[in-house]
Order: structure tokens, then sequence, then C-alpha cells
């Protein structure tokens, strides 16, 4: 296994592991707050995908990605935070996750070894300074939201998972 392949592997993983988290929530479950200014799973699962997007457009601006819907950056972002309508249910949330994470995974299938060790630019240089260790941030990012979903499904009664 080489770094694209780890890399790719990784973000699939999480992938599979933020539907596996929702796969027995309900569309109203995904609205629920643990605390009053905890974020939703809804909230939450629009962010990962709003990160996916904008954390590598930022590095790799030729990434192809699928249309966001009108207002999901806003949504999805601080100011949409405290927000508890306009959000997708949760069959659409998981189509345009694997649509967006799909193409992540492309973008990283197009790069070599090489590139991975390539200086990043500009918000998320410090965090990830280089382009191998931007992407790993893309998967930690969505466990760092999966990890919240636990929280949520406990106060909903759901079974623990991992």
């Amino acid at each position: 296994m080489n770094g694209i392949s780890a890399i790719q592997a990784t973000l699939d993983a999480t992938r599979k592991t933020l539907a596996w988290f929702v796969s027995d929530l309900s569309d109203a479950d995904l609205l629920y707050r643990p605390a009053p200014d905890a974020n939703h799973i809804a909230w939450q699962i629009g962010n990962v995908i709003g990160g996916d997007v904008f954390l590598v457009k930022e590095q790799v601006p030729e990434a192809l990605y699928p249309e966001l819907p009108p207002g999901f950056g806003d949504l999805h972002g601080d100011k949409g935070a405290k927000k508890d309508e306009g959000f997708l249910n949760k069959a659409k949330y998981l189509k345009l996750f694997d649509e967006v994470r799909t193409a992540t995974i492309a973008t990283v299938g197009k790069l070599t070894d090489a590139d991975l060790d390539r200086p990043t630019k500009g918000n998320f240089a410090t965090m990830a300074p280089t382009l191998g260790d931007l992407f790993l941030l893309v998967s930690n990012h969505t466990f760092l939201h999966v990890g919240q979903f636990t929280v949520i499904r406990r106060k909903l009664g759901k079974p623990v998972l991992f």
C-alpha cells in the first residue's frame, strides 16, 4: 500500500462509519440536540460535506465536485449552526455525502505520493502543512463529527455501535 491508497482507504472508512452511525436514525433524529448549544446531526453531516469541498478545492482547485444546493454552505457553517429548519432528509444527506466523498477519493487518486508532500497554503496550512496532511484532516473531520453522533445516539436510546 502506498500513501495514496492509504489515504483513499481512510477516506472510504470514514464514509462507511458515518453511514453506519446514522443507519438506524430517522429524519427527525437528525435534528435532535443533546444539549441546547450542541449541533444536531443534520448540521454536522452538512458541515462534513461542505468541509470536503472547501478544504480540497482550496488546495486542489481543479478537483471536481457535485454542485451543492443553494445556501448549503451558509446553512452548514457557523451561520446555520443554531437553526433547526431548512435541512435535508437523511437519504439526501447520505447521497450527497457519498457523491462528495467519492469525488474527494477520486481527487486523491489523481495525485502521486510525491504530491502528498506538497506544502499547503491558506487557512489550514498550520494545521495541515502538506497535501497529505490535508486529506487526512478531511478524514479526521468526519470522525470528529461521527464521535459527536455517539452522544446523540445514546440520548435517543440507540444501540452502542463501537
